[in-house]
């Protein structure tokens, strides 16, 4: 359980990243930014693909339709939709909606799973969820403090709709990911991240090009096929897709074998508070003192989860 726990932990790290892309290129379309991040992560998969072939040509039809179905849905469209929602409502709004992950995933695994991993009482899950429900109210109210912007309202209830779809998106990719390394237990997760780095390369590669079109039509002056700081725009994208898509994937894929499903939603909260810390650093400004409430808050509630016991069903 604690190489599991290490493994979500440096996962969540990582994946912290993606909250402060969007604001490093905030010129660049949400659109272009997950193409461009997953055409990297696909790329990048390539000679990984290569020198893994022999396990890789062990998986099914139905494994490689599983990964093409993780990379469309967990990979492109979730972060099309969190990159847009940030755009449109500004990232400490995006990472509060983002932030009920961990109770979203818990309870629908606790549902879903409790039948092959055993289930936690509610009663026992419940203060657990809350205190994690409280962390997540404070360090965003902290965040929300002082931000004045005015926001057109199509333009707010859009980048709130967008956010809910990110928090669909990755409250289905988890669960769906972590059942198909539970029953697949003699496959490799470092060959099952290569696997959905290789099935999203061609969703990529085919977004990318009608990206393109599209840009040429409705903004012309936009610069293909890079944008207007190409360099910047190529090496955010790639190191994105090998820190957050390949690297996170693996240390995920990692945790989930080892970890029950309920418990690994949970640990998702690590990459809120990454994207936080990273937001402090960026911003070059301390944290408030409600954020560190809230972040004690968090933590709190992921470890009383480490004490709950699962009852097996019958």
């Amino acid at each position: 359980m604690l190489i599991g726990v290490l493994f979500a932990l440096v996962a969540g790290a990582i994946w912290g990243l993606i909250f402060v892309g969007p604001m490093i290129i905030p010129e660049y379309p949400a659109a272009l930014q997950s193409v461009g991040r997953y055409l990297a992560f696909g790329l990048i998969c390539l000679p990984l693909a290569w020198h893994d072939r022999k396990r890789l040509l062990t998986l099914s039809k139905n494994d490689w339709l599983e990964a093409l179905k993780l990379a469309a849905i967990g990979n492109l469209l979730y972060y099309f939709c969190l990159s847009s929602a940030i755009q449109k409502i500004g990232a400490p709004v995006s990472s509060m909606i983002i932030g009920i992950l961990p109770v979203v995933v818990s309870v629908f695994s606790n549902i879903h799973y409790s039948h092959r991993d055993g289930k936690f009482a509610w009663k026992h899950m419940f203060p657990s969820l809350i205190l994690i429900l409280i962390g997540l109210g404070c360090v965003n109210l902290a965040e929300l403090r002082g931000n004045t912007a005015e926001y057109d309202i199509q333009t707010y209830l859009l980048g709130i709709l967008l956010a809910f779809m990110a928090v669909a998106c990755w409250t289905w990719y988890p669960m769906r990911n972590a059942n198909w390394l539970r029953i697949n237990k003699t496959k490799s997760p470092v060959t099952w991240a290569t696997a959905q780095g290789i099935a999203t390369l061609p969703l990529a590669i085919v977004g990318y090009g009608l990206i393109w079109i599209q840009l040429h039509i409705t903004e012309p002056a936009f610069e293909m096929p890079f944008g207007p700081r190409p360099w910047l725009f190529i090496s955010l994208m790639s190191a994105i897709g090998l820190l957050c898509s390949w690297l996170g994937t693996l240390c995920w894929n990692q945790a989930s074998q080892r970890l029950p499903t309920a418990l690994v939603g949970q640990l998702i909260v690590f990459e809120t508070l990454a994207g936080l810390t990273y937001a402090f650093l960026l911003r070059q400004e301390y944290p408030p003192f409600l954020t560190i409430i809230g972040v004690i808050t968090l933590m709190a509630g992921v470890l009383r989860t480490f004490q709950i016991k699962r009852v097996t069903q019958a």
